[in-house]
């Protein structure tokens, strides 16, 4: 494939009692060469006057492939007038290479007010599809363009919303008015390039995801576009998780880091944030809730979460340290506990964790414990098996998940991991991202050297996800970083994704 090939340009102008609009939209597949990447419309209107219209990611092909999105409207006025007809070429920056699709050199045109034009010669191309399912939304909308104008063409689209274990078939519509109004509105070049739009409308309800293909039947043969044999899918937000160990108030510029992990809190749209070396001041045993290090990073929230915290011991000689759980959605059925043997409150062996259960739309309800456990050494083992215990009697039919977060001070391929591995019971959702080779050998095929796969890998903050979760892992990325929002504790941050189970 080449590195960058348009697929349609769509050119439009509607008409309105107060205002005249032309509308272009360019839609292209784009090889995944880099992530620093430009994509860009280099077009001239009427006016012969180049200019560049930067493209937008708009959704995912396959792992190596994307499809890419530039769109602009232009207003007709007094002193500006529309483009009209327009040439152009796409061009693909990396910081190495420049790439182009300008039709050989000669650049591709389209005509002020023709609609559709398909470059790729394809007999059905799915149109303006929408690259999520936003919140709320219960119907989608299917646009088709047909290479021929032929209205006893049969056009369906063949759809799923639970993984094709059922399947329905919705027919689409021709959608002749939308020509009729083109040429009643003066256009100069009404359906110029032949390609039929049809209209379909498919009832998704509460569904997370949605799969579908598309079909057209003329004179006995069968035409597909199946998003190259992938077929379409577009789902709702993953969950997305943030942990974080805070470090207890021991960093310098601590303010300006609480300021860093807000600002990264809601950048990132994280649903659920677990934090570990909560601090607040001691107080003689009473504590200071206004010095609390989750509650301070909260409130610089735009719109602070719910929050649930809770403390174990003295840290540091100063402080109650302990865990929290903030959540965008409600804190249901809140709890905390010891898992150490020692209850002491001057005592570092002494471990709270505390959970909640979040009831996450379109994935029902999920138990989330924020933990911070010992060393290996001074209690590790117990204290998880009391964590497992806990989590286990929290489980019911209704409990779609259950997620594990924090600091668990065993590194990855340690004697505590292998503790882990050898109960069967979670897996390590970073491995499970980003080394799917690796996951395979530990907690699948339990090959007796992988341990030895972890030998570069240093971590000791975990997100474990019951083996029966009804959710998978889409994403995990290290965060606190030099390279984003810079380091904010003597920990790094951890964000995952999760969706339902395909």
């Amino acid at each position: 494939m080449d590195k960058i090939q348009l697929l349609y340009v769509e050119n439009v102008i509607t008409r309105k009692k107060s205002r005249v609009q032309q509308s272009l939209s360019f839609f292209m597949r784009v090889e995944n060469l880099s992530y620093d990447k430009a994509i860009d419309v280099i077009w001239a209107g009427e006016d012969g006057v180049w200019q560049t219209l930067p493209a937008s990611y708009h959704s995912k092909l396959k792992h190596d492939q994307d499809y890419w999105l530039a769109r602009m409207d232009f207003q007709l006025s007094a002193d500006t007038s529309l483009p009209g007809n327009i040439e152009f070429g796409l061009r693909y920056r990396t910081a190495d290479a420049e790439y182009w699709d300008n039709n050989q050199g000669l650049n591709y045109s389209s005509q002020a007010d023709s609609g559709i034009k398909v470059t790729n010669a394809a007999q059905v191309l799915n149109i303006d599809f929408a690259s999520k399912l936003e919140d709320g939304q219960k119907f989608v909308p299917i646009t088709v363009a047909v290479n021929q104008v032929n209205p006893d063409d049969k056009v369906s689209v063949h759809w799923t919303t639970d993984n094709w274990q059922h399947s329905r078939q919705t027919p689409c519509y021709f959608k002749r008015n939308y020509w009729d109004k083109i040429a009643l509105s003066n256009a100069r070049n009404p359906n110029q390039y032949q390609s039929a739009i049809w209209k379909g409308w498919l009832r998704v309800g509460q569904a997370f995801r949605l799969q579908y293909s598309i079909s057209v039947e003329r004179d006995g043969q069968v035409f597909w576009d199946n998003n190259d044999g992938l077929n379409y899918s577009i789902s709702r937000e993953p969950l997305k998780i943030l942990i974080l160990n805070l470090h207890c108030y021991q960093e310098d510029n601590q303010d300006y880091k609480f300021s860093q992990i807000a600002k990264a809190i809601n950048e990132l749209n994280a649903d659920v944030v677990c934090f570990q070396e909560v601090a607040e001041l001691w107080n003689n045993g009473a504590g200071d809730w206004n010095s609390n290090s989750a509650k301070i990073i909260n409130d610089r929230l735009p719109s602070p979460y719910h929050i649930h915290t809770d403390w174990s011991h003295l840290g540091f000689d100063k402080y109650r340290e302990g865990v929290a759980i903030l959540s965008k959605y409600p804190l249901n059925n809140q709890d905390g506990r010891y898992v150490s043997g020692s209850h002491d409150a001057y005592s570092i062996h002494s471990r709270k964790v505390i959970m909640a259960q979040v009831e996450v739309p379109y994935m029902g309800s999920v138990n989330v414990f924020s933990a911070h456990l010992s060393w290996w050494e001074d209690g590790f083992a117990e204290q998880f098996q009391r964590l497992c215990e806990w989590a286990q009697a929290k489980q019911s039919a209704k409990i779609n998940a259950t997620l594990l977060c924090g600091d668990f001070n065993i590194a990855a391929g340690s004697i505590g991991y292998r503790l882990i591995v050898d109960t069967h019971q979670y897996d390590d959702q970073y491995l499970a991202a980003n080394a799917q080779g690796v996951f395979d050998k530990i907690f699948r095929v339990n090959d007796p050297y992988w341990n030895d796969y972890l030998s570069d890998d240093y971590r000791i903050d975990y997100i474990f996800l019951n083996k029966t979760s009804s959710l998978q892992v889409t994403s995990a990325k290290v965060l606190f970083t030099e390279q984003d929002y810079g380091r904010v504790s003597d920990h790094c941050g951890f964000f995952m994704t999760f969706e339902p189970k395909v």
